[in-house]
């Protein structure tokens, strides 16, 4: 085969994996991309904070049984092909994906609405656990030795733009809903969230189609020719001391800090954003998807970088730069979208709301809320809501609680941009770390049982650490009141010890053929 039958193969390998992939990366993250309307549809509204927690929670349920599905169908990967395997999986995540948009909510079934949708959650779990060991092994066994960081870094990217494609699609159901703003947000939140999750049985159908005409890994298909495939890959991959010794060398020095740093760069940050900064709905995934956007290439570039100069110390330093920047960079966004450094344009005040609400415990105490469009002179518009409680028992005399918040923020168009810049490097550390781990995972085991020993690590370190941050960083600061960046903990300290361990006890450079 000529060199450049062999390059349009491996293009042809890397564009019919990454479809698939991406659309099932898009599958898994509408949920999240969606927490905030999801809270309400399938949880009771009494306690936002709580079934704020509650999605997340759900969302979170879907990464905790990701090892459980690189398992099960890491096995069959290495007992039948990475080819059928990862079709399967893909039928699986866009059927479960596609229910979830026709679960009735809490209103009309009560708790059986959450039940369902956590159900329907850990299949997609299971399903994704298959796909991206899957992805990646056929992919590395199609490419040249030592080109594997370069055309690996391409799978890479599917996971940070099946986000990005997650959020254009909700931003686009919401604007075509309805001509005015009021209206079309109205229709979102009641039934046009459901859209995103219905589109999936489109998308994974053209997937299906693609997929089906692909042939099998190269070195696999070797591999059941010779008769050497494994009989029991989950033997040869846990109950071999030495390949144990690499699984556990992956997690800990590699994917769990990887998995940290991917989710609080994207998944957090989106919702530092919106739910401590308070900005308006389709700024804080705007603001997203620029950062996406410009950052994307650089999975390319480190995956690349790192066939010359090995795979370790990019990721390493991509951790490390994480975890020693991540409460400057917040700092940031609360700084830029505060209220307090700015000057109000006077006479542009709107009235948005006016309200008396007599408390229910006590009938002589009252709360007046007025709810103000506040125009700033840089531009930003925010809503203000001012909240006088009236406590008429108090032991002397009536005494009167002010409380003022601000929600819904459009912010002026310097802090839109620096708000992207700060986003950019967030997800640039993101790159850092995730571009040239497929290359990194797949050299560590041999053939007969990648597909199983890679998947593990690389689902307990995106799947539970990575998978639990947004749960457990928004728990810490319902905790820690007083500290909005207390939730940051989480990552840093699960960082710093994948960076020691990484550091101290992985090999920067393994022979690219010693496991082929």
């Amino acid at each position: 085969m000529t060199h450049e039958s062999e390059s349009k193969k491996i293009w042809q390998v890397i564009a019919a994996s990454s479809v698939g992939t991406l659309i099932e990366w898009y599958d898994f993250y509408i949920f999240g991309s969606l927490a905030t309307v999801i809270a309400s549809q399938f949880f009771p509204k009494t306690n936002p904070t709580a079934a704020l927690l509650s999605t997340l929670a759900t969302f979170a349920a879907g990464f905790i049984v990701r090892p459980f599905g690189a398992l099960v169908f890491g096995r069959l990967g290495d007992l039948i092909g990475r080819k059928y395997t990862f079709l399967l999986t893909l039928i699986l995540m866009g059927g479960s994906t596609f229910a979830i948009g026709l679960v009735p909510g809490y209103a009309s079934i009560g708790f059986a609405a959450p039940i369902l949708v956590l159900l329907l959650r850990l299949l997609q779990g299971l399903a994704l656990g298959g796909e991206y060991g899957g992805a990646a092994t056929y992919v590395a066994e199609h490419a040249p030795a030592n080109r594997r960081g370069y055309y690996t870094s391409w799978i890479q990217t599917t996971a940070t733009l099946g986000l990005f494609f997650s959020l254009g699609v909700i931003l686009l159901t919401r604007h075509f809903l309805a001509p005015d703003l009021d209206t079309s947000i109205k229709r979102f939140n009641d039934w046009g969230w459901r859209i995103p999750f219905w589109v999936s049985i489109l998308l994974v159908g053209v997937s299906i189609y693609i997929r089906l005409r692909m042939n099998e890994s190269p070195l696999f298909a070797k591999l059941k020719t010779e008769g050497k495939v494994s009989v029991n890959p989950l033997k040869e991959s846990f109950g071999n001391k030495t390949n144990l010794k690499m699984v556990l060398l992956a997690l800990f020095g590699a994917t769990m800090g990887q998995g940290v740093v991917w989710y609080t760069g994207q998944f957090y940050a989106q919702s530092f954003l919106e739910n401590v900064c308070n900005i308006d709905f389709d700024q804080s995934r705007t603001i997203l998807i620029w950062g996406i956007l410009l950052a994307t290439p650089f999975f390319v570039v480190f995956g690349g970088w790192s066939d010359k100069i090995g795979r370790k110390w990019i990721m390493l330093v991509g951790m490390l730069l994480a975890i020693g920047t991540y409460q400057f960079i917040f700092k940031q966004f609360i700084t830029l979208t505060d209220p307090a450094g700015k000057t109000e344009l006077t006479g542009h005040r709107k009235l948005l709301e006016d309200k008396t609400i007599v408390s229910e415990k006590n009938a002589a105490d009252s709360i007046h809320q007025v709810t103000s469009e506040v125009h700033y002179t840089d531009g930003a518009v925010f809503k203000e809501v001012k909240t006088d409680t009236l406590f008429a028992n108090a032991a002397h005399a009536a005494v009167t609680q002010t409380v003022i918040k601000y929600k819904d923020k459009k912010v002026d168009t310097w802090t839109y941009r620096k708000l992207v810049g700060w986003i950019f490097v967030l997800i640039l550390y993101v790159t850092m770390v995730y571009g040239p781990i497929a290359a990194f995972l797949v050299e560590l085991f041999p053939t007969r049982i990648r597909y199983t020993s890679m998947s593990l690590p690389y689902h307990i370190g995106n799947g539970v650490f990575g998978g639990l941050t947004p749960f457990i960083a928004t728990l810490l600061t319902t905790i820690y009141v007083t500290d909005k960046l207390s939730g940051l903990w989480y990552t840093i300290i699960i960082g710093a010890v994948c960076l020691f361990i990484g550091a101290v006890y992985i090999s920067n450079r393994i022979d690219p053929d010693v496991n082929d």
